[in-house]
């Protein structure tokens, strides 16, 4: 062993890794040793006793090295020895550790691993040639041997091992990602556990599938959609796969509102507040059984310490059957006692129930007369997902007021958007988290949305992993740190192109937000048809923007494709499963050919890039056609022959071989193609007719335009008139653009 003034480490907090160590989460403390060489592989001991738990991790481990090409046997020079905290060895290990900490601090290092740290902490230090490791716990371990996964750099014979010492363990007890599985796109089993053991690598250890309708229910069969639905044997095999990940399923049913899809069952009328509404009416007997009934089959199947009542966004409540007891009582009031009437009925199962605290935090002097019975049996999930200059106290006030135990939950900005707006995700996680902490909350709930069933759960990665960096680090996660260490991390790219190809997409959100004024890339803005009314004001306001929106758009495209050409072939192989499934041979397209690790995840990216980008060609494209055919009307009652000479070349720019309308066309069906490849690598076939049905439409518009054009075209060569404009559905010529900004 190397003795503590030799190993002298630096304590990391919010501050970035040290000395080139690109790590997430960045752990607590941390100095950066030598480098060893991994060309002729690692040896990887755990010393007697070698707990059963520590030897998955430790087979976890091997894998993932045999992924990078990286050889694992008993005669390397290099060596990674795993060990309990407790025995002498594990004991001598933290002990260096921890005194090579209290050296960098100038005190005294503590000779017993604390309590805080026995749960899911673990140290690491230089050993020789290579490291040495211990952990109380068998998560600790687990948790160590991800972070040596990322002390790993390279491929093959040019893989090192970068060496350090480390002591760390989380800031936050849960850590979890709440999945809406319920608004369009349903991820496939085999999909659900890569999820898992992904969040598990970066220390994640709760999952919360979102379920309105999609979870399958013996004693409610009518509610889950063929082929959406999650099934008991589903839920059975996720449990126990992500049991030796240490991540807890915590199944989110709602219980209050949002059950739209439940309610449109003529048999539960009588339930909901309004008819076919989304709200189950407090008043009926009947919509407590329908809870108790759902919740007890959700509890045979998940058998963690949670459950997840949602209780959310109860818009209709008070406008059908409670409208009197509402008009009498207040919303609160009838709110809160259903609340409390759920939790009762709930009590024999034994569970602390979750729920959202969006309602109840807008009356903090009846949630603060709420029973101590109901505090204890729940947990308010405060939820905000936006950042908030002043913080975010008002959100958790009303519930640590009134001594409930209290979780955050912000976002990942994945709905309505072509690709995740991450300007407002970083900041979003990054402060309430921090506060969320300075707080006493016990808990992160990252949260996924699919509002209008668009998402694609691999653009998602960039705002997840900052959120499990963010609920480890104690503090206020550097997010600067982050956006510098994604690419290396997640995708083994070693260029920083992955990473700067974000902070473009970025910068074209931010183009349309700030400087257009027209919100986000949203779906709908992908989906608006430029020649409609509501297009044609959108298009005055973009219009002097589309160029800086496509360079920022298209210089992601070009970085992504300087990581993959950087990356080179995968010798292993990265194909990913469901690629060819649209036409697409996996081993040829996009990142699925390129060393790049989570290749799925990068073509997301190029897609959600290719879509930004669409956007501005298409206000670009329909612009010039305006322009265009109005010059060819124009010069077609001209008495100067050539000027009417030119009436075939402004039309068939339109309307032709690589004319515009073929532009745009293309654009859509190409972009079709990519999107169904992309769905199927994680979802059901489920709901994913909903959204290429739009592609389709969009489709057909520019279609049945060519048409009308050809027709122009063809009345021209007879008559040598053109019908006016209008009659083809093309408005009048846009007004000289303003220039635009040139992109950086």
């Amino acid at each position: 062993m190397r003795s503590a003034a030799q190993s002298q480490v630096e304590t990391a907090g919010a501050n970035p890794p040290a000395r080139g160590l690109k790590l997430i989460p960045i752990p607590r403390e941390v100095k950066a040793g030598e480098v060893q060489a991994l060309a002729g592989g690692v040896q990887i001991n755990c010393a007697a006793p070698c707990a059963a738990e520590d030897g998955f991790a430790i087979d976890d481990l091997k894998s993932w090295l045999a992924g990078e090409g990286v050889a694992v046997n008993a005669a390397a020079g290099v060596n990674i020895l795993v060990t309990r905290y407790g025995t002498a060895i594990g004991r001598s290990i933290y002990q260096e550790a921890a005194g090579a900490t209290a050296a960098a601090k100038g005190t005294a290092g503590a000779a017993e691993m604390p309590e805080e740290m026995k749960a899911d902490g673990y140290a690491i230090i230089p050993d020789g040639k290579g490291l040495a490791v211990t952990a109380a716990s068998d998560a600790g371990v687990f948790y160590a041997l991800q972070t040596v996964k990322q002390l790993v750099t390279g491929y093959g014979v040019n893989a090192v091992l970068h060496t350090a010492t480390v002591r760390d363990w989380p800031a936050m007890k849960y850590r979890g990602l709440d999945d809406d599985l319920s608004r369009g796109p349903v991820t496939t089993l085999e999909f659900q556990k890569k999820l898992v053991r992904t969040l598990a690598a970066y220390k994640v250890n709760l999952y919360s599938p979102y379920f309105e309708h999609t979870a399958m229910y013996a004693s409610n069969p009518l509610i889950a959609p063929p082929g959406g639905g999650v099934s008991a044997a589903d839920a059975a095999a996720l449990v126990a796969y992500a049991r030796a990940y240490h991540v807890t399923i915590v199944p989110e049913q709602e219980a209050f509102g949002h059950l739209r899809n439940a309610l449109v069952w003529e048999q539960y009328q009588a339930l909901a507040e309004t008819p076919h509404g989304a709200v189950l009416a407090p008043g009926q007997a009947g919509s407590i059984a329908l809870i108790k009934q759902e919740f007890t089959e959700l509890a045979a199947e998940y058998p963690g310490p949670f459950l997840h009542i949602g209780a959310d966004e109860t818009v209709d409540l008070g406008l059908g059957q409670t409208k009197a007891d509402v008009d009498a009582r207040g919303l609160a009031a009838v709110y809160l006692d259903f609340m409390q009437q759920i939790a009762i009925a709930l009590k024999p199962l034994n569970r602390r129930l979750l729920f959202w605290g969006d309602i109840a935090q807008d009356a903090p002097a009846l949630v603060k007369e709420l029973p101590q019975s109901f505090k204890d049996a729940t947990i308010a999930v405060a939820w905000g997902y936006n950042p908030e200059p002043k913080g975010y106290a008002k959100f958790l006030t009303p519930f640590t007021n009134a001594g409930f135990e209290t979780w955050v939950s912000p976002s990942v900005h994945n709905y309505r958007v072509v690709y995740p707006d991450n300007n407002l995700t970083l900041l979003n996680i990054q402060g309430f988290t921090r506060d969320g902490q300075k707080m006493g909350s016990t808990g992160q709930l990252n949260t996924i949305w699919n509002d209008d069933g668009e998402g694609l759960i691999n653009q998602d990665w960039y705002g997840v992993l900052f959120g499990a960096a963010a609920a480890w680090q104690k503090g206020e996660s550097p997010v600067e740190a982050f956006e510098q260490s994604y690419g290396e991390v997640f995708h083994g790219d070693a260029t920083g192109a992955l990473d700067q190809a974000q902070m473009e997409l970025m910068a074209a959100h931010a183009v349309l937000k700030e400087q257009a004024k027209v919100g986000d890339a949203t779906n709908n803005l992908f989906w608006l048809d430029p020649w409609s009314k509501d297009g044609l004001k959108v298009a005055g306001e973009v219009r002097p923007w589309t160029h800086d929106l496509r360079m920022h758009a298209e210089a992601a495209l070009t970085l992504i494709a300087q990581a993959r050409a950087a990356a080179g072939a995968n010798p292993v192989g990265s194909a990913s499963v469901g690629g060819a499934a649209a036409g697409y041979d996996a081993a040829t397209y996009g990142a699925a050919a390129s060393g790049l690790r989570e290749p799925d995840a990068v073509d997301a990216m190029e897609l959600g890039a290719r879509r930004m980008d669409f956007i501005g060609l298409k206000f670009q494209l329909a612009d010039e056609m305006a322009a265009g055919y109005a010059r060819a009307f124009a010069a077609s009652t001209s008495a100067d022959k050539k000027t009417r000479g030119s009436v075939n070349r402004e039309i068939s720019d339109i309307y032709s071989l690589n004319g515009r309308i073929e532009d745009i066309l293309h654009g859509y069906t190409l972009l079709r193609d990519l999107y169904e490849s992309a769905w199927l690598r994680s979802n059901r076939p489920y709901w994913l007719r909903n959204v290429l049905e739009q592609y389709d439409y969009a489709a057909q518009i520019w279609l049945a335009r060519a048409d009308k054009v050809h027709s122009a075209q063809r009345q021209w060569a007879d008559s040598k008139t053109l019908p006016a404009a209008e009659e083809l559905g093309i408005p009048a010529a846009p007004v000289a653009q303003t220039p635009a900004a040139t992109a950086p």
